[in-house]
């Protein structure tokens, strides 16, 4: 989703103030949003965690995190058969608690997403007068000899929609079991 407009002005403030990325002329960027049933604090401790992202990214079949989970941070992620790739070396660029914002930039590996850099970030909302989680995630990436970035774009945004469902079911499912009350009972 590359258009700012349909969004409310509430998603417009947070891209706006987190995320900014500044491609130059090989690259794209985008950026793509998921409302999801589950209170932050549940799909926060998920994301928040760099050294499992198989725990909701089902194209990772297994990480290896060096590091305490602090900026610098390196893992190397094995991909699961069937993508244009085996593994990532990712690094930690940021991991905010209090904002809820983590980025993620691939240092190496062997696939074709050079200069790949994600910013995701959570932010508080109700559905349904229940407690929810608006996720936004965007991404800067070269665009690799002989495709296009409306193709680039398209095969990233694939990725991170499907990264973004699997979240959205995990937590959801989690909600479920701790049976989330109302905002406003009746």
């Amino acid at each position: 989703m590359n258009a700012i407009g349909g969004l409310s002005g509430v998603e417009k403030e947070y891209i706006k103030k987190h995320h900014s990325h500044d491609p130059a002329e090989n690259q794209c960027t985008s950026l793509l949003i998921k409302h999801i049933r589950a209170p932050l604090p549940l799909v926060w401790s998920l994301v928040r965690r760099f050294d499992q992202p198989e725990k909701y990214k089902p194209f990772v079949s297994r990480c290896i995190s060096q590091g305490n989970l602090e900026i610098g941070s390196l893992r190397e992620v094995d991909v699961r058969s069937g993508l244009p790739a085996t593994t990532s070396t990712e690094r930690l660029e940021l991991l905010n608690d209090e904002d809820h914002i983590l980025c993620v930039r691939i240092v190496g590996g062997d696939h074709r997403l050079r200069n790949y850099s994600s910013i995701i970030s959570l932010h508080p909302e109700v559905i349904d007068g229940r407690p929810g989680t608006l996720v936004i995630e965007s991404f800067v990436v070269d665009v690799p000899e002989g495709n296009t970035k409306d193709e680039t774009c398209y095969f990233v945004e694939a990725l991170i929609k499907c990264n973004l469902k699997s979240l959205a079911d995990v937590s959801e499912r989690l909600a479920v079991q701790n049976m989330t009350e109302p905002i406003n009972p009746m």
